[in-house]
Parts: structure tokens; C-alpha cells; sequence
């Protein structure tokens, strides 16, 4: 309820920059593989957003496919805000591992040992590699990432989640994403 507006005035933001659709729509895993819908603020183009075979799976900086309100959105992480509607319809918790594109997961438990592992949890809006490691832009960063889900998934504690908020919060302030 709360973030209803700033909902709204982000839809509105993105409507304005780049046309319809605002919101975009990926089939992504979740815990013990279950495939769901995951809903983001669109911040690429229409048709560049990795659907079709022969895109790119990896977002580069300074990747050209990017909006000028996408760049903003993603660096304050403000195109993540409509998963809330995944965490109430259960898909997702606000905590925990990426939930990554089922063209991702595919590829990385065919060449990334024990990558399956990360589904024994939902998948989260932030989390543990989401705030350690910097936007992955390689199968090397898929591996680095992985290192962390798996720490997070083996100290799940309330202190290790409270961490992760605080540490998002810094990133939301200080624009530290991309």
C-alpha cells in the first residue's frame, strides 16, 4: 500500500521514456525449480531484453539496450520494486538467492557444478551475492555468485538477513548499483 505511488510514478517514468510495457515479464525458477513469473520495471528496450535465442544473456555496462530511465532504476534498484508482488503471491521471499532467467539456470547447471543447490530456497529480491559481488557479466561471475547463495544458504540466520537488508538499503541511498 505504502509504495503504491511510487509504484505508479515508476510505470509512469518508464511509460514516458520508452513506451509500453512498463512492466516486464520473465519466466524465472524458484525453489526446488518451480517455474513463476517474475515482474520488474522494464528497463530495456521493447524486444532486446535477452527473450529470443540469439541475445545475450549477460547485461554489460554501458550496455546499449539500456534506457536513460532504466540506467537510474537499476542503479538505485528501483526496477526490482514490482517483485513485492511475487513475494505476497508466495513465489519469492524479499531474501535469499537471484531468481535468474530459466535460459540462465539451464545453462549454468550444465557447466556449473552444484549450481542446482541454490534452488532449496526461494529465490529473493536481494541477497547475499546481490550485495557482495558486483553485477555479473560472465559465466566466471555466475560461479563467484554462486559461492555466495551457498554461504547464504548454509548460515541462514536472522543476523546474516538483517546484514543483507542493511547492506541493500546503503545500495538503494548511495546508488550503488548498475
Amino acid at each position: 500500500m505504502l509504495l503504491g505511488p511510487l509504484l505508479l510514478l515508476l510505470i509512469l517514468i518508464v511509460w514516458l521514456d520508452n513506451g509500453r510495457p512498463a512492466l516486464f515479464r520473465q519466466e524465472r525458477v524458484g525453489r526446488e525449480g518451480k517455474l513463476f513469473t517474475a515482474m520488474k520495471l522494464r528497463t530495456m528496450r521493447p524486444g532486446t531484453s535477452g527473450d529470443d535465442e540469439s541475445a545475450d544473456i549477460y547485461t554489460r555496462e554501458n550496455d546499449p539496450r539500456i534506457t536513460r530511465a532504466g540506467r537510474w532504476l537499476r542503479k538505485l534498484r528501483l526496477d526490482e520494486l514490482p517483485q513485492l508482488f511475487n513475494v505476497l503471491r508466495g513465489d519469492m521471499s524479499l531474501i535469499g538467492p537471484r531468481a535468474e532467467w530459466i535460459k540462465c539456470t539451464e545453462r549454468y547447471e550444465r557447466i556449473i557444478p552444484f549450481y542446482h543447490f541454490r534452488h532449496l530456497v526461494k529465490p529473493g529480491i536481494t541477497g547475499w551475492a546481490q550485495v557482495n559481488y558486483p553485477y555479473g557479466e560472465s559465466d566466471e561471475d555466475a560461479v563467484e555468485k554462486l559461492k555466495y547463495d551457498l554461504y547464504y544458504i548454509r548460515h541462514y540466520s536472522l543476523k546474516l538477513d538483517a546484514m543483507i537488508v542493511l547492506k541493500t538499503v546503503h545500495t538503494v541511498l548511495f546508488g550503488k548499483g548498475r
